[in-house]
């Protein structure tokens, strides 16, 4: 069995922009390590040529190609980081190739935003595609991809490795930096830090990326700002990232300048960063909110580092700091406990982050297992999927 997964190169692209881009080479990693699988290839539907920077090919076996070249070097086809033709789609069916559309963006927001917000976007053809494959997260949504793209809809376990994150904390300390939590620098034992001169509270960063209602810094901020009026000591300071493009807007600077944060200084609006190189400079917490899209890649780069992560996430509910929905007063609660405990809990909040590696390894036998059976089931009727399953 050949795969071949899409990608979309284009000038700039940082493989610290999106969670896709990283989602992509795990998946592409996890097939290449199955028995039945002869070759993973990259589709190439942009015009850069080339992968971000952070990636060589070479050495994890990979080659980079054209439409016109994986019409004969792919049986399976991933419709995954970039949008594929038609046509070709339609042609690769008729030759009795397979096509998934795995779905890892919330797909309720994808379709329904763009239209009410009038932002760009990209609309296909649903019925080009012989299975949709989403992650837990979205399993809610199941039946309206079923009837979307009428086929067969199934879930796949969510993956993550720490490849990336681990070379980026090796660039930082190449530069005299050093990602992750420090105890001694922190007000995680208030009275000790106090008595040594140390910063009082945390400094806090707030990643979403402001471009969705799913993943939006607002509940954030609140959470942040009702721990700093219950308990000044419990933040130093406030960062919100990708927030300059919308600074302006007469909404947010309603928010913003109604904030005891804000009005006493303690507050920064940023662009975008990576997570590590902002948090070795500036930051030492986590807060961070989600609607209905509870898996993310930056919660688990948190988590590497061993940094309080306060969130929303259900699915996460047995690491980090954990509040429910909307619920602002208890995120704030969580994070003045993170303040007060963090530094002295620290290896049980690293065991519980522990197990979460361990479920979401790309390489492990369960998801191994779970992906192969479904590569097996997608093309039970097919005579590449035979000769493949043959020794």
């Amino acid at each position: 069995m050949r795969i071949g997964i899409s990608v979309l190169s284009r000038h700039g692209q940082n493989i610290w922009e999106n969670g896709l881009g990283q989602n992509v080479f795990f998946l592409a990693e996890l097939f290449q390590r199955l028995p039945f699988v002869q070759s993973v290839r990259l589709i190439d539907v942009g015009d850069h040529g080339v992968m971000p920077p952070q990636i060589d090919l070479a050495t994890r076996d990979l080659r980079l190609i054209k439409l016109r070249e994986a019409t004969d070097e792919v049986d399976v086809i991933f419709e995954m980081g970039g949008a594929l033709d038609i046509e070709w789609l339609d042609l690769m069916r008729a030759r009795g190739k397979k096509v998934v559309f795995l779905c890892c963006g919330q797909p309720y927001v994808n379709l329904v935003e763009p239209a009410v917000f009038s932002k760009p976007s990209y609309s296909t053809r649903y019925d080009r595609c012989d299975e949709v494959w989403h992650l837990p997260k979205d399993a809610a949504y199941a039946p309206m991809l079923r009837l979307l793209n009428r086929c067969d809809v199934h879930e796949v376990p969510f993956i993550w490795h720490p490849q990336f994150v681990a070379q980026r904390v090796r660039e930082v300390e190449a530069l005299g930096l050093r990602y992750g939590f420090d105890a001694l620098d922190t007000a995680g034992t208030m009275d000790d830090a106090l008595a040594a001169g140390a910063r009082r509270g945390l400094r806090v960063a707030i990643f979403e990326p402001n471009i969705s209602v799913v993943k939006n810094s607002v509940v954030s901020m609140l959470v942040c700002d009702e721990a700093y009026r219950a308990n000044p000591g419990a933040v130093h300071a406030m960062h919100v990232l990708n927030t300059l493009h919308m600074k302006d807007h007469p909404t947010m600077l309603y928010l913003a300048n109604s904030l005891d944060l804000v009005r006493q200084h303690k507050a920064t609006f940023h662009g975008r960063h990576d997570i590590v190189g902002f948090m070795v400079q500036h930051a030492d917490a986590i807060v961070s909110h989600q609607w209905q899209n509870d898996q993310n890649y930056s919660y688990l780069d948190a988590l590497y580092g061993d940094y309080p992560l306060i969130h929303n996430s259900p699915w996460l509910k047995e690491a980090g700091y954990y509040y429910h929905g909307f619920d602002a007063r208890d995120g704030a609660a969580q994070l003045q406990r993170a303040a007060s405990t963090h530094a002295s809990e620290i290896d049980d909040y690293r065991a519980r982050s522990q197990r979460v590696f361990a479920e979401v390894d790309p390489f492990s036998q369960h998801n191994l297992d779970a992906y192969a059976a479904r590569l097996l089931h997608l093309c039970r009727n097919t005579t590449f999927a035979d000769s493949a399953s043959r020794p």
